[in-house]
């Protein structure tokens, strides 16, 4: 009897990412993962990348699907419907990345092999621990930030994770569960951290495994104060418990 590889889902959400999709896909598609698919989670993307999504779901329909919803309302809403769909359609393995290319493709399979043979109840895409790393072209200051907002949270909330605000990561399906996603209401790049710390909440073991983490080529940054100021705040709510967790 034929051995079925488990099912990895790739969620990623975009907007405004016409012609980073296509690019991504397709980087996906080589990857030697058995059974990988592509779910994507468009928010309304004015561009059209919506309709790009949709033709690569017509070419692959065994392969990618898409989730379309009416309006922008957030990086964690979009992973958090993004994650129930691949965790209601079967999904085994689920990975969040990003749709614009900072994320290698190319990690995934280390990811993946991490989290089926260690014990490990999520696997990081780190920047910083041995053999991981930014982009050379970060400004001076963006390295700085990155810096500082990790060593900001981890005094915070005591994760002992090297790369706390990555947005890069592998999911046993059980985790997702576990930790109660549906109720995950952080948004921005908060969200990493709060997953993370409901992660760690639960005594559950998170590793890293080194990425590059690359600047994006095409399209514009979706960082803004208010997704800054929330991922100030968020640390303080989950320690003092004004956040589910």
């Amino acid at each position: 009897m034929a051995v079925v590889a488990p099912k990895v889902v790739v969620v990623v959400p975009t907007y405004d990412e016409r012609d980073n999709l296509p690019v991504l896909a397709g980087l996906l598609a080589e990857l030697p993962v058995p059974n990988l698919h592509l779910l994507v989670v468009d928010d309304n993307s004015p561009d059209g990348t919506g309709e790009v999504a949709d033709e690569l779901a017509a070419g692959s329909p065994d392969t990618v699907g898409v989730l379309h919803r009416t309006a922008k309302d957030g990086l964690g809403r979009a992973y958090v419907a993004g994650m129930a769909r691949a965790l209601d359609e079967g999904a085994d393995v689920v990975v969040q990345m990003d749709a614009d290319l900072s994320h290698p493709a190319s990690a995934i399979p280390a990811m993946v092999d991490t989290l089926r043979t260690k014990d490990a109840a999520v696997v990081l895409g780190s920047r910083y621990v041995a053999g991981g790393c930014v982009a050379t072209d970060w400004p001076w200051r963006r390295k700085a930030l990155s810096a500082w907002a990790n060593l900001y949270v981890n005094a915070i909330l005591r994760l002992h994770v090297k790369d706390a605000t990555a947005g890069f990561k592998a999911w046993r399906a059980e985790t997702l569960r576990a930790i109660d996603l549906s109720s995950v209401h952080s948004n921005g790049y908060s969200f990493q951290v709060e997953m993370n710390y409901r992660t760690v909440k639960r005594g559950l073991t998170i590793l890293e495994v080194p990425i590059r983490f690359e600047e994006r080529s095409r399209g514009a940054s979706k960082m803004s104060l208010g997704v800054q100021l929330e991922s100030a705040l968020t640390p303080w709510k989950l320690r003092f418990g004004t956040t589910p967790g």
